[in-house]
């Protein structure tokens, strides 16, 4: 994974050596001074700092700073951007030229101050961070599920591991944690051989995790590389009204090429979401979405102490067999359900060590309810949106359901050693790119009909008359970049999984702080269900018919069978 930004020491170097320069400076010559001052400090301004004197060299700054945006920012081109996009450079740089020119009438050796200062430029205050480079962005693009990102500057905290995602790493700057978000186009794996093309942050879809301390102050830099405007919508949060996202209500949209700040202090600890709030149909079912943790700043009533923090977000996706773009304008019908833009048996394991205290957050950015099941465990909801919940509100539960737009957190003990699913309890979220207009062919004898159809299509396969296993051990041909509808294979056979499901994996020997699989748990000799071959009485059997409150008034003739055809359309909605 890529590390955090580190910048070098002298990271106001460009100022310190315009002091230097200005300062001790016995002429009052403007370009003479910033000929030395880039001359000094050549490494970082590359010949660049200049002041714009009218309107022309003002649009040329401006057409320079559009160019860098149009790229991948290095740590070079953003110190570049820096000078030439900072009011708060040109002023003091102005104001470095007005000193001089004061002190040459007045008969005076110059030695103008370049303030560090707040400069205040008509209402508009910037303060001295506007002189510093914009953070490096970082981006991660492999599907890994990466180690948790222990914090090496700010206030500590035990961090969280996102689930097939990361930690976006950050730079302190006088006090204040900055974040460098690019919203852009990714290339996001689903499941091996299979990719989307989505819209994401940083080089993925969700974007990454965003871990602060309550009582931090942020400042998020969001960059749009996206083809349309966009915004960021930080969901749950306590904040300014003018930092909560909402394109044409809190804020202008962000428009191509541009980048906006969001400042604010993280209020209240908590789990929440981040995602646009500018076309949003389209921006979040192209996979526009990431976590946001706010950790508690000390102990807390409400909320333990874990041994294992784990954060995966919710959404789903319609994308056809073959093809890699989803259909941005589906409402119901999707056959794609995620963890983290992830599909089973795509999605990591959640590995532990026996009696482990464990904590799982999870959001939900679908369109419609998950109940989230756990095999083995009982657990507690411990956190919501709105923040812990009361102890007196907690039972023990096995499945929780999460609404959309909700984030619930569930805590539990791991004390029992094996592979336990962990699956949204809706069966067909647990399965793959499947088709909704297949008829039920169970109890249909297809002998007669299949004949026929090999005469015209030789390798014609029946499926469907015993149910759907049977796909998961036929070898057909999928179209390229897709993935079976049912498929894993476990240490017993076939799972016939897909969508939301992974395995929650309790060891042991398993070392603490050690997040790698242990690979297939060995069950105790003596505790697997077994095939049993003795004698087998022929069971009783019973009349299918039930018993009524009161006789129909009219019988009917014949039995009825009653045949249900699900909706093709969306019409109604």
């Amino acid at each position: 994974m890529n590390r955090p930004l580190r910048m070098p020491r002298a990271k106001l170097v460009i100022a310190v050596a315009a002091v230097a320069v200005l300062s001790g400076c016995a002429s009052v010559n403007l370009e003479q001074n910033l000929t030395s001052a880039n001359t000094a400090a050549s490494g970082f301004t590359d010949g660049q700092l200049t002041l714009a004197r009218d309107q022309s060299e003002r649009d040329a700054l401006r057409q320079r700073a559009s160019d860098l945006l149009a790229k991948p920012l290095s740590q070079k081109d953003a110190v570049q951007l820096a000078l030439v996009n900072s009011p708060s450079l040109q002023a003091i740089v102005a104001q470095n030229w007005a000193d001089a020119s004061t002190a040459a009438q007045s008969g005076r050796i110059a030695n103008p101050i370049l303030s560090l200062e707040r400069v205040r430029l008509g209402s508009e205050t910037e303060s001295r961070v506007a002189m510093a480079a914009l953070p490096e962005p970082v981006f991660q693009t492999s599907a890994d599920t990466m180690a948790p990102l222990v914090p090496n500057s700010g206030r500590p905290y035990n961090p969280v591991v996102t689930l097939n995602g990361w930690t976006l790493p950050w730079r302190m700057n006088q006090g204040v944690k900055e974040f460098h978000l690019v919203a852009e186009p990714v290339v996001r794996e689903m499941a091996p051989g299979f990719k989307a093309h989505l819209w994401g942050y940083n080089g993925q879809s969700p974007g990454p995790t965003i871990e602060v301390v309550e009582g931090d102050r942020v400042r998020i830099f969001v960059t749009n590389k996206l083809p349309e405007h966009t915004s960021i919508h930080w969901h749950g949060q306590r904040l300014p009204n003018g930092m909560d996202g909402v394109a044409g209500l809190n804020q202008p949209a962000i428009q191509s090429g541009k980048t906006f700040v969001y400042e604010f202090v993280a209020r209240r600890p908590g789990t929440f979401m981040y995602h646009p709030h500018a076309d949003e149909m389209t921006q979040m079912a192209m996979g526009m979405m990431g976590f946001w943790i706010t950790h508690p700043k000390a102990k807390h009533p409400l909320i333990d102490e874990v041994n294992r923090d784990f954060c995966f977000l919710l959404s789903a996706y319609d994308i056809e067999p073959g093809a890699a773009t989803p259909k941005v304008a589906e409402m119901t019908n999707f056959n794609l359900w995620t963890w983290n833009s992830r599909i089973f048996p795509g999605i990591d394991s959640l590995n532990v060590r026996l009696n482990d205290k464990v904590r799982i957050r999870i959001g939900n950015l679908t369109m419609t309810n998950h109940p989230m099941h756990l095999h083995g465990h009982e657990f507690l909801v411990t956190g919501t949106d709105g923040g812990p919940t009361p102890k007196s509100t907690r039972l023990y539960e096995v499945t929780t359901d999460v609404a959309v737009g909700q984030m619930r957190q569930i805590e539990f003990l791991a004390d029992e050693e094996g592979d336990w699913a962990f699956h949204c309890h809706k069966s067909h979220h647990t399965m793959n790119a499947m088709g909704h207009d297949i008829p039920t062919m169970i109890g249909v004898d297809h002998r007669g009909v299949a004949k026929k159809i090999n005469n015209l299509i030789p390798d014609y396969m029946v499926m469907g008359e015993r149910g759907m296993a049977d796909m998961t051990e036929m070898e057909m041909p999928i179209p390229d970049n897709t993935i079976p509808m049912m498929t894993g294979e476990g240490p017993f056979g076939s799972v016939e999984m897909g969508g939301m499901f992974s395995v929650v994996k309790v060891r042991r020997d398993q070392k603490p702080g050690d997040y790698k699989n242990p690979g297939w748990y060995k069950n105790p000799e003596g505790t697997v269900a077994y095939e049993y071959t003795g004698p087998m009485a022929e069971p009783a059997r019973f009349k299918a018919e039930g018993g009524q409150s009161m006789p129909r008034k009219e019988k009917s003739s014949s039995d009825t069978v009653v045949k249900v055809k699900k909706p093709s359309s969306h019409s109604g909605h």
